[in-house]
């Protein structure tokens, strides 16, 4: 049995979702909030296993929220149930911890669908936004590797930072001064915006820039 609740400051948006719901097999409604404030007191006493939150709701915000249950309540899974269609949202939204995003024009049978996936610990994008949100980040990607361009030896030598080898290897390795390896580690740590060996491997990873 699937245990939901459901945060919505709206009442009909509440009733409406129940009435899809109510034939669904295997499902129940344990709790409804209108506010953030009364989600997080009465999570305190009950969690559910899915949890159905509008992003824009009085006082605390869907983002705020899924952030806040993702350290205080990881085993809840959330569903976000929105009007918003915008990819921002839903990138801001799964990086806050959700694990779906479903518009509130959905039917009955792609909310149960969305539920039962989500319960599982699986992605569930809605039919209408998987494509714009596949171009947003892929525009995301294509800003960060241009920002970020940088040379074959710039390259070279990034992987070997991320490999664990020292300017003393790497320049052995390459046919290099040392002196010359300081120095390239000193631009890249210009070029990617990062301060320290740590930042260079976290931003080397997040490019790509590794085997």
């Amino acid at each position: 049995m699937i245990r939901i609740a459901i945060a919505d400051d709206h009442p009909l948006v509440i009733n409406g979702i129940k009435d899809m719901l109510a034939t669904a097999p295997g499902m129940v409604i344990t709790a409804t909030y209108l506010n953030g404030e009364a989600l997080l007191t009465g999570l305190k006493q009950d969690q559910p296993d899915v949890l159905l939150l509008d992003i824009q709701m009085p006082g605390r915000g869907g983002d705020e929220i899924a952030a806040r249950l993702k350290k205080e309540y990881p085993k809840i899974k959330i569903l976000t149930l929105t009007n918003f269609d915008n990819t921002l949202y839903v990138n801001s939204m799964i990086n806050n911890g959700v694990l779906g995003y479903l518009l509130k024009n959905t039917d009955q049978k792609t909310l149960v669908l969305a539920i039962k996936q989500v319960a599982a610990g699986e992605m569930f994008i809605d039919a209408k936004m998987q494509e714009k949100v596949t171009e947003f980040r892929k525009q995301i990607q294509r800003k960060s590797s241009s920002k970020y361009a940088l040379t074959p030896r710039e390259k070279d030598i990034l992987k070997l930072v991320v490999k664990g080898a020292s300017n003393h290897d790497i320049a052995q390795k390459l046919y290099l001064s040392t002196r010359t390896i300081e120095n390239y580690r000193l631009n890249l740590c210009l070029k990617l915006e990062v301060k320290n060996t740590a930042g260079l491997i976290r931003k080397a990873i997040e490019l790509g820039y590794y085997d």
